[in-house]
């Protein structure tokens, strides 16, 4: 759930004073870029560079549209040929430390934006995509301080508040980052990502009606993710306990991308909803979509147990153990099931393995003993009761002081 780094850096072009034919190849190689034609730009810029080798704004900008197509290596190459031809150019190293930066190289694209600023002490944009390469180096106390100038430098440089924000967040300073946010949010209103990450730390904050309300409008400003959005806002409104509002969401994750994890949460909003057939449903859908999935099976044998149907929860804790032999709870609640059966003889089988896989089970000690107490092994059941109420299952007082002659 937690996606809290999103840092965007644009690249910059430029035109140029040159020759007449050279400078309408430049424009050219411009709208070319504007329009998304970035091989036809290049095209130009080649044509550029053939007429007069020593232009920097044709391997600046040629530079950009090859980064653009991922030819990150000769969008280095030309951005490097360009700063030679023209070393104070602070947007060229700017640009360079773009390309770095999807390379991952951090620290050489550190060294191109303090380039950059060295060269204009007020790029802005520099600081932020600094800072971003220092987060991802683990500067977070460099990284803050780099975007605290780009704010100084641009009041308005949303997405600079935004990744102090993050920064903020992953130091747990979570005043400061949902303050970053708001300021994001205050610049431009239509940042996603900001009510998003704004709503996380919120979560984190156990503001859970606050999350949700941020998810919310995070959905309405983009809905090509709703998707994520709606699993964590389901998951919200279910630790709310709003289940309906859940099931709502849960249902649209089903349209989208029907998995089992979604159908399984959605029967477990109406299991609470005292649902239980249409809880059964979702189980029983999650299970054929992932026939190894153990919740699914469990949760379908609680709602099983809740209708009494106890010979149909013992087929799904059976399930349950047949995926997984060590698990104890499974054998515990079979043997529950097994009980309301009056299976007592089976149900004291199922406690048994329950408490050699936990020697600590004081409820399946508790729940055995009754089940002997019911065929007759008076003796054994209070030895179970003893030790149930040994490891501190209060409940078992009583029963000791009724059936095994002991005051507590």
């Amino acid at each position: 759930m937690k996606r809290i780094s999103y840092f965007i850096i644009p690249l910059l072009l430029v035109s140029s004073g040159c020759g007449h034919k050279a400078e309408e190849y430049i424009n050219s190689g411009i709208a070319k870029y504007n329009l998304q034609d970035y091989n036809g730009a290049i095209a130009d810029y080649n044509e550029v560079v053939g007429l007069d080798p020593d232009n920097a704004t044709a391997y600046r900008n040629r530079g950009a549209a090859k980064s653009n197509l991922r030819d990150y290596n000769g969008a280095i190459a030309d951005y490097t040929k360009a700063v030679e031809l023209n070393p104070d150019d602070a947007n060229t190293y700017y640009n360079r430390g773009l390309v770095k930066y999807s390379l991952k190289d951090y620290n050489g694209a550190i060294t191109d934006y303090s380039k950059a600023v060295e060269i204009d002490p007020d790029h802005a944009m520099s600081y932020c995509n600094r800072g971003a390469a220092k987060s991802n180096l683990l500067n977070h106390t460099g990284a803050i301080t780099d975007f605290s100038k780009a704010v100084e430098i641009d009041p308005d440089y949303a997405m600079a508040y935004f990744n102090r924000g993050v920064v903020k967040s992953i130091l747990l300073d979570y005043t400061g980052a949902i303050a970053d946010y708001n300021k994001t949010i205050e610049i431009d209103p239509e940042y996603a990502e900001a009510y998003s990450n704004r709503g996380m730390v919120k979560v984190t904050l156990k503001d859970y009606n606050g999350a949700i309300t941020d998810y919310t409008k995070a959905t309405e400003i983009k809905p090509e993710n709703a998707n994520g959005y709606y699993q964590i806002r389901a998951f919200l409104y279910f630790a709310v306990k709003d289940y309906n509002e859940a099931i709502a969401d849960f249902t649209k994750i089903i349209e989208i991308n029907p998995n089992a994890n979604a159908y399984n949460v959605r029967g477990l909003a109406k299991a609470n909803l005292k649902d239980f057939n249409g809880a059964i449903a979702d189980y029983t859908k999650a299970i054929e979509i992932n026939p190894e999935y153990l919740k699914a099976y469990t949760n379908s044998g609680i709602a099983k147990d809740s209708l009494q149907d106890y010979e149909g929860a013992v087929s799904d804790y059976s399930a349950v153990i047949e995926l997984d032999p060590g698990n104890a709870v499974a054998y515990y609640d079979r043997g529950g099931a097994k009980n309301k059966l009056k299976h007592y003889r089976g149900a004291i089988v199922d406690y048994s393995k329950a408490i050699e896989l936990n020697r600590e089970y004081a409820e399946a000690y508790f729940y055995r003993g009754l089940a002997k107490l019911n065929i007759g092994q008076i003796n054994s059941g209070c030895v179970d009761f003893s030790k149930a109420a040994e490891l501190g299952f209060s409940k078992a007082d009583k029963f000791i002081r009724k059936y095994c002659n002991k005051k507590r």
